[in-house]
Formats: C-alpha cells, sequence, structure tokens
C-alpha cells in the first residue's frame, strides 16, 4: 500500500472544520477516506474525580494526549489499522470503547490545535485553516454543547468568554500561518473546498505515476 495523504483541517471552535471534512468525504467515499478528529484524544482523566474532570480546559494544548494521536496518524500512514478513542463530554473522561479506523488513501485529521504541534504538522501534506467570524462560531459551538454535550446555555457562554476566546486567540488563531489553505466562512465556500478536493485528486495521481 502506498502511503496515503494526510490532510489537517483546523480552525476555532465552531469554525465549520467537521462541514468542510464532511464535503471532502462526500466526494471521495468511505473506502477512500479515514477521518480522526483530535476531539476524540483528550487524555484520560479515569485518576481524577467528576468534580476535578469538569475543571478540564479543553481548548489548551496539554489537554490533548498528542502522543496517542501521533502514533495512530503514523500506524495509518503506514498501512496499518488502529483504534480511536471515544470522548464523552457528558462525563468529561474517555470511554473504555474504541472505534476501528482501517487505513485508506486519505487520511484527514480535524481539530483546534493540530497545526500547534509541531510533530502533527510535519506528517501533513495539506494543511488547512478555516477562519470564520468570531461571532457565528460562538453561536455555531452554543448550539452544539446544549444539543450535543447537555450544556446549559450560561456554562457555554461563561466558557467561551473567560477560556475558549483567550485560549483561541493565544494557541490557535497563530497556527494560521502554517496553513497552505486558508478557508473563509468554512463548509459553505464551495470553491475552496473544490480547490482542496483538486489538489487532492492531484497527489493521488502523482502518486500513481
Amino acid at each position: 500500500m502506498k502511503r496515503p495523504i494526510l490532510i489537517g483541517i483546523t480552525g476555532g471552535t465552531g469554525s465549520g472544520k467537521s462541514t468542510i471534512a464532511k464535503e471532502i468525504y462526500k466526494k471521495f467515499g468511505e473506502q477512500c477516506i479515514a477521518m480522526i478528529e483530535q476531539d476524540s484524544y483528550y487524555k484520560d482523566q479515569s485518576h481524577l474525580s467528576y468534580e476535578e474532570r469538569i475543571k478540564t480546559n479543553y481548548d489548551h494544548p496539554d489537554a490533548f494526549d498528542n502522543a496517542l494521536l501521533i502514533k495512530h496518524l503514523k500506524m495509518l500512514l503506514s498501512g496499518k489499522a488502529t483504534q480511536k478513542p471515544i470522548y464523552d463530554f457528558e462525563v468529561h473522561n474517555r470511554k473504555t470503547e474504541t472505534i476501528r479506523i482501517e487505513p485508506r488513501d486519505i487520511v484527514i485529521v480535524e481539530g483546534i490545535l493540530i497545526l500547534q504541534e509541531p510533530e502533527i504538522r510535519d506528517l501533513l501534506d495539506i494543511k488547512i485553516y478555516v477562519d470564520t467570524d468570531a461571532d457565528v462560531r460562538i453561536i455555531r459551538r452554543l448550539i452544539r454543547d446544549i444539543n450535543e454535550r447537555g450544556r446549559t446555555v450560561d456554562s457555554v457562554i461563561n466558557q467561551y468568554l473567560n477560556v475558549v476566546r483567550p485560549m483561541h486567540l493565544q494557541f490557535t488563531e497563530p497556527t494560521k500561518r502554517y496553513a497552505d489553505i486558508i478557508i473563509p466562512e468554512g463548509g459553505h465556500n464551495k470553491v475552496a473546498i473544490d480547490i482542496i478536493v483538486a489538489n487532492i485528486k492531484q497527489f493521488l495521481q502523482n502518486d500513481e505515476e
């Protein structure tokens, strides 16, 4: 098996990273693409009480188990299947179950801090930053955290103002300089998605030659 193409998609919370990934996924299909979400690689916190776990700063680089993520990306790049963790945001801890990820021609890894880690950055063939206005991002996060993570409006807003926004400005926003492609307005930018798809096809074609 030839080395897969590794694509990194980053940007602030609610920027549309997942939408971009899904649009690319639709263009190539499940037999061609493996998806890895950085959110799945938050550190296991079984050694902490629930009261301690709820204080976790999920927007800080230290919250991620990057060593495990890097190990799994290298396994996929070498043609080996891996077991992706599952993180439960309601209990603030990793589940015991995992998801088997098979190696594919294209591997997409998406998350708010994938370009912040040099070793991940060096593995990436295409680096994408999704650049969306802060007001749009907070509304998207508010809807997601209430509907999917059992949060209250007040808790989401307080977390955004006290943690998410300052962490974004300190850690995520500066990684824009590492991106090969910057996409304004996320998954609604069809022209940018078409350019990315064309680049991926060119990579695949070059590998076959």
